[in-house]
């Protein structure tokens, strides 16, 4: 099956997460990804694997065998399974001729994806398109990589001069709820010794930094009172929690924020005078920066309740995922060093970029399995004008396929991981 076709096959599963299932424990949070987890397997069986497995979980596992007869470390390749909760319709993808100029998704809704809002169209004028019809996410996060993943497999099937060692293929559920799936993955008996994960942009874009990241829940207890007889007695925990975040450093906020500057996020109040939940989000590049951000706000609670009262405030942290680059370094570098080559043996330009958010990659690596994160080609995530260039596609499977081939090459010559 072409790469295009598998791709388009996969979007017509709906796998958006379920955050409110995710948040009851449920793993997959909805049926899709299961659905797409086993479509996958019977693919992966259906090109001769035998070593296929789906958990009760939906991760899928596989494993081509190697082609020679001498040790050469195992190199993984990771997708999710789920879209993003922030559209929930069916996807109806197309490939559309680029031009130049405005891509019409949607004449009769006249909805447009306009080079002034997206001015990198214009990288990809004479090149097919796959888009949807606007009312709805493509998916290309992360099916983008489940297809070039699968192609990967099918092309070194077909080429068996190609000589590999082992390579694996590890697909989880509800990346996008705080990388669920990556969180439980077993990565000891998986038995790979590197990996990379597919869930990032355009094309030539390499990530192997992200944030170091935590939550905050902050309660503030009040006390309530008729306001016939509130003077002296109410204590408004709403106003507690604004005057709390009303100390937090001005301009370190999500909206005044980027490349490599960290923030506190504003993400949640709830509440009445009587108690109120704040919750945030914490992040920073450097792990000294993240730990003085995480202190900073356990300081200001201790002051809060100094002032309010010990009753009046608790400061709950809590560490979600840490920044790759931590597991990235020294003799744990080679992962990179492998994937610039494999990007400019075929002439494509890496663009090193810090990513503002999070991937399975970092979960991964936390638990010892060194993974940066190469392009799908995609643009958009998350939104109606998700995009996905077909030559960026292709490019990014036979960015796998060179890979395989340099992990060969580098360690058939007596290098060490």
């Amino acid at each position: 099956m072409d790469i295009v076709d598998r791709f388009i096959s996969y979007t017509k599963i709906n796998t958006t997460t379920d955050r409110d299932k995710g948040a009851a424990g449920i793993m997959p949070s909805s049926e899709g990804q299961r659905v797409l987890a086993n479509k996958v397997a019977d693919e992966l069986r259906a090109l001769g694997l035998v070593d296929v497995q789906v958990s009760d979980r939906a991760i899928v596992t596989a494993t081509l065998a190697s082609n020679v007869d001498y040790p050469l470390p195992a190199v993984a390749f990771f997708g999710h399974l789920d879209t993003s909760a922030e559209q929930t319709n069916d996807t109806k993808a197309q490939i559309l001729p680029y031009k130049g100029g405005d891509l019409c998704l949607n004449a009769e809704k006249q909805i447009f994806l306009r080079q002034s809002e997206f001015p990198e169209l214009s990288d990809y004028i004479g090149d097919d398109i796959i888009v949807t019809d606007g009312t709805s996410l493509l998916g290309a996060d992360d099916k983008a990589a489940i297809a070039s993943i699968v192609n990967t497999i099918q092309y070194l099937l077909a080429h068996p001069e190609i000589k590999h060692g082992p390579v694996k293929v590890g697909l989880v559920p509800d990346e996008e709820q705080g990388l669920r799936g990556s969180k439980v993955f077993d990565v000891k008996s998986f038995g790979a010794d590197f990996a990379y994960t597919l869930d990032c942009c355009g094309i030539g874009e390499l990530v192997y930094e992200n944030w170091n990241a935590g939550d905050a829940e902050i309660i503030f207890t009040g006390q309530s009172a008729h306001p016939m007889s509130a003077k002296g007695k109410l204590k408004n925990s709403l106003l507690m929690a604004h005057k709390f975040i009303s100390m937090l450093p001005g301009g370190e906020a999500p909206e005044y924020t980027d490349g490599r500057e960290g923030y506190y996020w504003v993400k949640q109040m709830q509440g009445n005078s009587a108690k109120t939940v704040l919750k945030m989000d914490v992040r920073d590049f450097t792990e000294e920066g993240y730990l003085r951000r995480m202190k900073f706000l356990a300081t200001l609670a201790e002051g809060c309740a100094a002032l309010w009262g010990e009753e009046s405030i608790e400061c709950k942290l809590a560490d979600r995922y840490a920044n790759v680059f931590n597991s990235l370094q020294g003799d744990s570098a080679y992962p990179i060093d492998i994937a610039v080559q494999a990007y400019r043996n075929l002439g494509i330009e890496p663009k090193v970029t810090p990513m503002r958010g999070g991937y399975d990659g970092a979960a991964l690596s936390q638990n010892g399995l060194p993974c940066p994160n190469i392009f799908t080609g995609a643009h958009n995530f998350h939104s109606i004008y998700e995009y996905l260039p077909v030559k960026s596609l292709r490019a990014a499977s036979d960015v796998l396929v060179e890979v395989v081939k340099l992990t060969h090459d580098r360690f058939a010559s007596g290098d060490k991981a």
